[in-house]
């Protein structure tokens, strides 16, 4: 893993290989980085969004994911943009999951959580990204 954590500028991030451990270990750093911003009220539903984000991306490429969390200013609120780069550079669809299947729920989960959310394409890939209102 390679990462760099700039906590005076508000941001962090970090490159995994697609490995199993990358869900925990994301899901760990982004929980970690959030409170030391004093982001508690957000590190929960944040940990998880980027689990699921982070799960969608080891089953559908075969390199590096990104994450990255910058926290901005707009206006008198403040903004937790997340992101999760991979390599491959189909976009992802949302699709409604039936009630017996085991998949299909991240980005409906992503989507009604999140203040905003999208998907851009790369460079190399693509990146799933989404706002979370933060206390100022």
């Amino acid at each position: 893993m390679i990462g760099v954590i700039n906590s005076e500028g508000g941001c962090a991030e970090w490159v995994f290989p697609a490995a199993p451990d990358a869900v925990r270990t994301a899901r760990s750093l982004v929980r970690g980085t959030l409170r030391g911003w004093d982001l508690d009220d957000v590190c929960d539903i944040a940990a998880l969004l980027v689990s699921e984000l982070v799960t969608n991306a080891l089953r559908h490429a075969t390199g590096p994911i990104g994450v990255r969390l910058v926290r901005r200013r707009a206006g008198s609120d403040g903004i937790l943009l997340v992101e999760v780069s991979d390599p491959l550079p189909d976009l992802p669809r949302t699709r409604v999951a039936g009630p017996g299947d085991e998949d299909g729920r991240g980005l409906q989960l992503v989507a009604s959580s999140a203040r905003r959310w999208g998907t851009r394409p790369g460079e190399v890939g693509k990146t799933v990204w989404f706002e979370l209102a933060v206390p100022e």
